[in-house]
């Protein structure tokens, strides 16, 4: 493990600063993602409009297996099944047009898949593979835009009951909303201030508190579900020099099964461990020294944290998944390039990890990573995968 103090840390950075932009900060970055393509062979005739209109009258009635994945196309306007038993373009079982550039998705018992779009939250029965519902954002967000920095929804994610869908809503160049949609009515009934581009969105297990992890305010949003207050809680084991600039700002939280507590990494070096109710944050060791993006925890405890690479590459590890194990023991698995996100298969025993990412060096794939062996098998879908779910059973939280 690479033990630099903050100050060295930053200042290793500062070298680099200046040649790379990207999650770092809304100045000079380029704001244009890649244009959104055609599908690919494996889903041309597949894709269906957002209307629900078929292309291929078979795509529907096609069966999903147990088991299989939802992706948000980031790269596009789609979410995309897989079937990741398969291989090749047998993987691909098919798009649903529903928005541009979708973010974060979160599954209900009742088989609907909620997207975190550009243009609002979309509604997606996984069994009939239609779009149901896009539901417009209250938040004004400018105009329709693609790329890292757009306006729309980011971190998604549902109440307990189901009731509810929460979606962080970024605001190019201010502070994010946290909006609330009723599930039955399939309209936004409430909007809360929280911090700038709120990458991730987790519910408590009583679902009591809300809480959005905000990228470019060092910040945890609590909201209370009972009076709609919002607290904030910095989270910079690193400091907050650089602002906007710094690359050192919390992505993704993990909630802890057994306490509640919020799980932030940072840099394959520092967990944050913060405490909802008090705001207490308290440090500890990682090892991969690699900057890290994407958690899940999985029911028993155990954390997958995604390596995305490395900032300085003379002195930080590449891509990787983090199995941390409650005891704070930890397994580092390579990946072949940038990932974004995690999540794991209904028994525990599989990780899919995403190559979308949100910055500049993504790959339209997945990798599937048996968590026991630490084999890892490339699975070429999508495009620019960011978030998955899986249906059918799977740990939430994994998006």
């Amino acid at each position: 493990m690479n033990r630099r103090s903050p100050g060295g840390r930053l200042a290793a950075l500062a070298a680099v600063a200046a040649a790379l932009a990207g999650c770092a900060s809304d100045a000079g970055e380029d704001r244009t993602a890649p244009a959104v393509s055609a599908p690919s062979s494996g889903t041309a005739g597949r894709t269906r409009d957002s209307g629900g209109a078929s292309a291929d009258s078979g795509g529907a009635s096609a069966r999903t297996p147990e088991g299989a994945l939802l992706v948000t196309d980031f790269g596009a306007d789609t979410v995309t099944f897989v079937d990741p038993a398969a291989r090749g373009a047998a993987a691909d079982l098919g798009s649903v047009r529903v928005g541009t550039a979708p973010y974060g998705i979160a599954l209900g018992d009742d088989g609907t898949a909620w997207a975190a779009t550009a243009e609002g939250v979309a509604a997606v029965d996984t069994r009939t593979r239609e779009r149901t519902a896009l539901i417009p954002y209250r938040t004004d967000t400018g105009p329709v835009t693609t790329g890292e920095y757009r306006g729309g929804g980011m971190g998604i994610a549902l109440s307990p009951d189901g009731s509810r869908v929460y979606v962080g809503v970024n605001v190019p160049g201010g502070k994010g909303t946290l909006e609330v949609v009723d599930t039955r009515r399939r309209e936004v009934t409430r909007v809360v201030p929280v911090g700038r581009r709120p990458f991730d969105v987790d519910v408590s297990r009583d679902g009591r508190h809300v809480y959005a992890t905000n990228h470019d305010s060092f910040d945890v949003s609590v909201v209370d579900t009972g009076d709609w207050t919002a607290r904030r809680i910095e989270v910079a084991p690193y400091g907050t020099e650089g602002g906007l600039g710094s690359w050192l700002k919390p992505h993704y939280t993990a909630v802890r099964p057994s306490d509640g507590a919020l799980l932030l990494p940072f840099e394959g070096e520092r967990l944050a461990v913060v405490d909802p109710g008090t705001g207490r944050v308290r440090i500890e060791e990682m090892t991969a020294n690699t900057h890290q993006h994407g958690v899940t925890a999985g029911a028993d405890g155990t954390l997958y944290v995604v390596g995305t690479g490395p900032i300085d590459p003379s002195e930080d590890d590449g891509p990787s998944l983090t199995v941390r194990r409650p005891d704070g023991d930890e397994r580092v698995i390579p990946l072949d390039g940038p990932h974004e996100t995690v999540a794991l298969s209904a028994d525990g025993r599989t990780a899919y990890v995403s190559g979308g990412f949100t910055r500049d060096g993504y790959w339209n794939g997945l990798s599937v990573v048996d968590v026991g062996t630490g084999g890892v098998t490339r699975l070429p879908v999508g495009e620019r995968p960011l978030a998955v779910v899986v249906l059918g059973g799977g740990e939430p939280g994994g998006a």
